[in-house]
């Protein structure tokens, strides 16, 4: 017998199968699974419309290759005490953000501590990488002010989303202070400024920076070198119609379909905005309707996919982390308990983002308790 509960997942969809094709298909979504080694079982799946890459009809049920998706639902913390706050090296104070390096390494954005903390596997203690170890904020080069983003690139240089300084900065790996690739510091609504941008992401193939621009009510992508940025969407104030945003919080870049999935905060649902569009297609949620059924948010941020496409979403208000498998609008709660914050290893409290890492284990920033929780995958 396991010795947590856990969740279960199925991947299969269809009451019937006519076909019985087991093969490989060699598509985009296969090559998303190179970083990844999981475990593999066969698992059949419809075929999402998403996938334009695949020349059949989206009814035909095929048999893939595939990671298990099942997740412990006691979680373990990695990061920061839990339950109460600080500025010692051992604390965090309401983490918004993380990203995880090849080694899983964690780089989180201690919001109100103004500062990125580098926590190592199996650590007590996390070092400070970019603002200051103190936990003083500051508008200075060596600063941060309420940071709301991080990332990382293959060089370990470290992207900080400084939301109050209405600013991103780029901390090269081992520097004591970053330099402005975004924004200019004052808050605005001009393509050279920014106001309070919150997550941000990268195309790694062109370095383009995709910013979730929270208070402007748009994305803004900014190329390698750029002292403006260039308007993918919204801008239009805040709101629910197809060219719209309402305050964006998370934004995940998905290099297969060339297109961004955003985490309408104020909308309450996600949405894909393909590149060459300026509008967006609802994938979760449902515009303005706060819930907690299965096909509801409340409040979301964080975004993330799998290699396969499956979609993570930090449903914040509802303390919980849904699962999307890929084409689909009902999702599965795989950590936290629905509508009952709390402290203990099976809840979360105001979850703001999830990572992946490369063994497809869970990463969450549970911002109110002030840590972050490992989920295992089985």
């Amino acid at each position: 017998m396991d010795k947590y509960p856990t969740i279960h997942v199925s991947l299969g969809f269809g009451r019937k199968k006519r076909h019985s094709y087991v093969k490989r298909i060699r598509t985009n979504r296969q090559q998303r699974q190179k970083q990844h080694e999981p475990s593999i079982i066969h698992a059949s799946f419809r075929v999402s419309p998403l996938d334009t890459s695949m020349k059949t009809p989206t009814n035909l049920l095929m048999t893939i290759l595939t990671p298990s998706l099942r997740w412990n639902s006691t979680g373990l913390t990695v990061a920061g005490t839990g339950g109460s706050s600080g500025s010692t090296s051992d604390k965090l104070n309401t983490p918004i953000d993380l990203a995880v390096d090849f080694s899983n390494t964690l780089y989180i954005a201690d919001f109100n501590n103004h500062r990125i903390q580098k926590w190592l596997t199996g650590a007590l203690n996390g070092t400070t990488v970019a603002g200051q170890a103190s936990g003083t904020s500051g508008t200075g080069a060596a600063y941060l002010r309420a940071p709301t983003g991080v990332i990382i690139d293959s060089n370990n240089n470290i992207y900080v989303s400084d939301s109050n300084n209405a600013r991103i900065q780029e901390w090269i790996n081992g520097a004591t202070s970053g330099t402005t690739i975004a924004g200019t510091g004052s808050s605005g609504s001009a393509y050279n400024r920014l106001h309070s941008p919150y997550f941000i992401s990268r195309d790694i193939n062109t370095n383009t920076l995709y910013i979730a621009d929270y208070n402007n009510n748009r994305i803004m992508s900014y190329a390698s070198g750029a002292s403006n940025g260039t308007l993918v969407i919204g801008g239009q104030g805040s709101g629910t119609n197809r060219t719209q945003l309402y305050y964006p919080v998370g934004i995940h870049f998905d290099s297969v379909s060339n297109s961004l999935l955003i985490a309408n905060y104020g909308g309450q649902h996600i949405v894909r905005c393909t590149l060459d569009y300026s509008n967006w297609t609802l994938v979760a949620g449902t515009p303005g309707m706060v819930g907690s059924s299965s096909t509801l948010l409340s409040y979301p941020t964080g975004v993330t996919l799998d290699p396969m496409g499956n979609m993570y979403v930090a449903d914040t208000g509802n303390h919980r982390i849904q699962l999307f498998l890929a084409g689909q609008t009902n999702g599965t709660t795989i950590a936290g308990i629905t509508g009952l914050s709390g402290s203990n290893s099976t809840q979360l409290y105001a979850p703001y983002s999830i990572r992946l890492d490369n063994q497809l284990n869970l990463l969450v920033a549970d911002a109110m308790n002030h840590r972050i929780q490992k989920f295992l995958r089985y």
